[in-house]
């Protein structure tokens, strides 16, 4: 009977919306049938109407009693359009099945609208690679592809794989991964994700990430994850709707027995049946987890939304978060008459230039945007480990790095209080020495993004305390909290010292949100009430260990994120209270003979039918500034 009942249940899941859109099509035939024998045409169609539009249903709520014991709507309706049927009111049978898988198909198309993410990504997936062994070229399935593995990548191919280039130079068009539609330059030793599309010319990879481990396939998953049915709220309603199946059929039982009117018992399990509340809830969670995805969020779980609309504090790590994470050139000074800041910046770039340090990588980047992208070449390079570097440029020895190096060199430093007010907002500071006479300084800092103060002033206008953790001194933080407008900030902080934070706060009844991209913020992301990961620069533990990553790390989308969430809970609450105030009245109006069969599955699934497209409005809503 399992066995049976499991192929049935299989064969109902089957064909989504063109299922939805066929059955629809059905009901309305049955329902013009229907209205024929109201008509009193000489044709006897009950038995058609039931058929076509009522086994679908009927068969859903049979397999529910006998696989889960599961009551919900699907039996209270089945009911209805026995006893309709049972009556001759096959017009309100017809009505009942029509209404109701026209609310069907509009759940579905919604779900399908909040999931076109997940279909445009898996298309996205690359299917083949150019695998190069030894002098040969050769095609093979992209799961096929090994760690470690040589690949060509041709120009208007999509990139099979996470790798690093080792040969070539070309553009990337990585809007799939970041939503920039302008195309990214790449070389030699740049980091390339799958499903990214190559422009131009044609580059050799190395693989890195392949498989499931690969950033396509990793997003995907994230996408896959959403699941309405996790939420509380949904719990809750399911809980309802037994209970409602339980008091509509002891109310029409006892309607019968007073009444001696079985209509009205018919009529009492036709406008009884919670659709509404079953249905219209987990459509405005999916239809606000599709607004979400527009915003370049990927919410993993359903009830994070849920979550997150109750939560009063939003905690920030500083680095990739409200900063870009990457550092940049942000000061250049000469204390030489010999030299201008250009000339100092100058020496710099060309002795990092092989450099293979990160602020090296840095000094050099900057110059070439900053500057020019035609760097002097060095004659000679050392690089003293945990110093810097020493080189010789343009005839001149020039050290760039910081004091232990200079002083090792028999440079000395003088003081200035400049430097020391860098250090204090916990920017870096390069010393630079030509021919053993210091020169001057560059500054390296990791910069504010340009939407983080507005950002939080639009936190702070939600209702939510915006609060800073960072692992930097407290200079640096003050610092960064004064530019940003946050009022309250922890420095220091070491991976246990944020959890404690989250911990003390959820215990004196403050919700807190964590947002983060680093590997030490993976405990708090975890244990936050709602955790956010950065998902373009983010560690793959620290996405892992959250709620929501934010794919292209546009933190100015958070205030959108918060208010959705709660527009989404007075979207519920709304459809919740609208779906049962109608159940109650009508109720009382069958109860009395008001309503017969037919006008009472009218009222009944118009309002089921009412608040899923309330629902739907979820997909585009955006709060007006």
């Amino acid at each position: 009977m399992k066995k049976l009942m499991k192929k049935l249940e299989t064969l109902l899941e089957l064909g989504g919306v063109k299922k939805d859109i066929t059955l629809l099509v059905i009901s309305g035939i049955a329902l013009v049938l229907s209205l024929m024998n109201v008509l009193s045409l000489p044709f006897d169609i009950s038995w058609v109407a039931i058929i076509l539009c009522g086994v679908p249903i009927i068969l859903e709520a049979i397999i529910g009693l006998i696989t889960e014991f599961d009551i919900k709507a699907d039996v209270l309706v089945s009911l209805a359009l026995v006893a309709s049927v049972c009556i001759d009111e096959d017009f309100a049978a017809g009505e009942v099945a029509f209404i109701m898988q026209l609310g069907a198909l509009l759940e579905d198309l919604t779900v399908a609208k909040a999931r076109a993410g997940i279909e445009k990504l898996v298309k996205l997936t690359p299917q083949t690679a150019r695998v190069i062994s030894g002098n040969k070229e050769k095609i093979i399935s992209a799961e096929e592809v090994r760690k470690g593995d040589i690949l060509r990548v041709l120009a208007g191919e999509t990139v099979p794989v996470d790798g690093i280039i080792t040969s070539g130079k070309t553009s990337i068009n990585q809007a799939v991964m970041t939503g920039e539609s302008l195309p990214v330059d790449k070389a030699e030793g740049d980091e390339v994700s799958s499903g990214t599309v190559n422009q131009f010319g044609a580059f050799e990879m190395k693989a890195t990430k392949v498989g499931e481990d690969s950033s396509i396939q990793r997003m995907i998953r994230l996408v896959q994850s959403a699941d309405a049915g996790k939420a509380k709220i949904v719990g809750i309603a399911d809980r309802w709707a037994t209970w409602i199946v339980v008091i509509a059929l002891t109310a029409a039982a006892f309607t019968w027995l007073i009444s001696g009117q079985i209509i009205r018992a018919v009529t009492i399990l036709v406008v009884f049946c919670p659709c509404a509340l079953v249905l219209a809830t987990p459509t405005a969670i999916m239809a606000a987890i599709g607004n979400a995805t527009k915003h370049g969020f990927l919410v993993r779980e359903g009830d994070a939304l849920e979550r997150l609309s109750k939560v009063k504090t939003i905690a920030f790590d500083k680095t990739g978060t409200l900063t870009c994470g990457t550092l940049k050139v942000t000061a250049c000074k000469s204390v030489s008459d010999k030299f201008n800041d250009d000339d100092i910046f100058s020496f710099a770039a060309s002795a990092e230039m092989l450099s293979e340090h990160p602020i090296g990588k840095a000094i050099v980047s900057s110059y070439k945007n900053q500057k020019s992208n035609t760097v002097v070449k060095a004659e000679s390079f050392n690089m003293v480990i945990g110093r810097g570097v020493i080189a010789k440029v343009s005839g001149k020895k020039i050290l760039a790095g910081n004091k232990e190096l200079l002083k090792e060199n028999t440079v000395s430093i003088p003081s200035y209080s400049e430097i020391d007010s860098y250090l204090s907002q916990g920017c870096t500071v390069i010393h630079i020495a030509a021919d053993n006479e210091y020169a001057g300084y560059i500054v390296l800092s990791d910069v504010l993004r340009n939407e983080s103060k507005n950002m939080i002033a639009s936190l702070s206008r939600l209702g939510v305390t915006p609060v800073l953790l960072t692992g930097d001194n407290k200079n640096s933080a003050d610092s960064i909290a004064s530019k940003l407008g946050i009022t309250e900030y922890r420095s220091e902080c070491l991976p246990e010292d944020k959890l404690n934070y989250i911990d003390n706060s959820e215990k004196a009844d403050k919700l807190v949100c964590m947002i983060g991209d680093g590997i030490n913020d993976a405990p708090a992301l975890k244990r936050a009430t709602v955790g956010i990961a950065m998902g373009g620069i983010g560690s793959d533990i620290a996405v892992d260990a959250a709620d929501i990553a934010l794919v292209d790390d546009e933190v100015k989308e958070l205030p959108h994120l918060i208010a959705l969430s709660k527009r989404m809970m007075t979207t519920i609450k709304l459809n919740m209270t609208f779906s049962m105030c109608l159940n109650f009245i009508a109720i009382v109006l069958a109860i009395i003979g008001t309503l017969n069969p037919v006008v009472g599955a009218l009222v009944h699934n118009a309002g089921s039918v009412l608040v899923i497209i309330n629902s739907s409005l979820l997909l585009k809503w955006r709060k007006k500034q």
